[in-house]
């Protein structure tokens, strides 16, 4: 990996040398959070949405972050211009701290504060151009006690293992379907669907994440007032959508055209869907 200057509570330093304790209960238990950025020609993409979302997630695992949102937001830039990474992909990293190996949380340690940069190299455009496979996973989703909302933690091995499980079946993500809640999300991504016009994606929950790139799916949806259902999705309406594609910050808006053993719409990337993919990149480019 191309040497980077990382950003460790209060520190930069060259990425060779950033290292975190045995005792940081990030290391040992996930005991964090984090956020992935996209930055464009030297500019954060909705790094006060990021950061926003950052802080309420905080309060709700009780971390008291000793910094303002302002603060973190211009730590993040300065990783960045430090870097002189044009395209970058940042990830903000807030772990519990380095405390003696127990459960019981010392609220008097302090948190532990990373940033990392590194470049953006877009995903292959024929992936864009022809579209992927994703599988969908009949699982009980993870969900945390006490919280009524998707988190970014840094315990991310489900994540981790519906992707692998899914790469393994030829697809490029996994979308879990709990016998509940319905679709939920990928491993590391939302999903939406189009059918007969109308924009549908799973209601967020303790098992869907508001993903940044999601919210502004939506925000341009709103702005070209096409309808937007937000909601109970079934694996059957996956299945029999007219279009399909899944988000993130690193990858953007990726069409599926194969579900399993389903193919979507007439197994090309859908009108709509290479309409959102356009006016997404927009907003990206706009950003710089």
């Amino acid at each position: 990996m191309q040497d980077s200057i990382v950003y460790i509570n209060g520190l930069f330093t060259p990425l060779i040398n950033a290292k975190v304790s045995i005792l940081d209960r990030g290391f040992c238990y996930g005991d964090g959070l984090f956020e992935t950025m996209r930055a464009c020609k030297g500019n954060v993409f909705r790094s006060d949405h990021h950061i926003e979302r950052l802080f309420l997630s905080l309060a709700l695992i009780f971390i008291d972050l000793p910094m303002t949102q302002h603060e973190v937001k211009a730590v993040v830039q300065e990783t960045l211009d430090r870097n002189n990474f044009e395209n970058a992909i940042i990830r903000l990293t807030v772990t519990r701290g380095i405390n003696e190996p127990s459960f019981q949380i010392d609220q008097d340690v302090p948190p532990t504060l990373i940033v990392h940069a590194r470049p953006h190299h877009p995903l292959p455009k024929p992936i864009y151009r022809n579209g992927v496979q994703i599988t969908l996973l009949n699982l009980p989703a993870p969900t945390l006690p006490g919280v009524n909302q998707g988190l970014k933690t840094c315990n991310f091995l489900s994540n981790i293992l519906v992707r692998e499980i899914s790469q393994r079946q030829g697809s490029m993500e996994g979308v879990i379907v709990d016998p509940i809640l319905g679709v939920t999300e990928g491993a590391t991504s939302n999903i939406f669907i189009v059918k007969e016009g109308v924009l549908k994606t799973p209601a967020v929950n303790n098992s869907v994440l508001e993903g940044i790139t999601r919210r502004v799916v939506l925000e341009i949806a709103r702005d070209y007032k096409i309808p937007v259902e937000k909601g109970l999705l079934v694996a059957e309406d996956v299945l029999n959508a007219d279009e399909v594609f899944i988000t993130n910050s690193g990858i953007d808006i990726v069409p599926v055209v194969r579900v399993d053993n389903t193919s979507i719409g007439n197994k090309k990337p859908g009108i709509l869907t290479k309409f959102l993919q356009q006016e997404f990149l927009k907003c990206v480019e706009e950003t710089g």
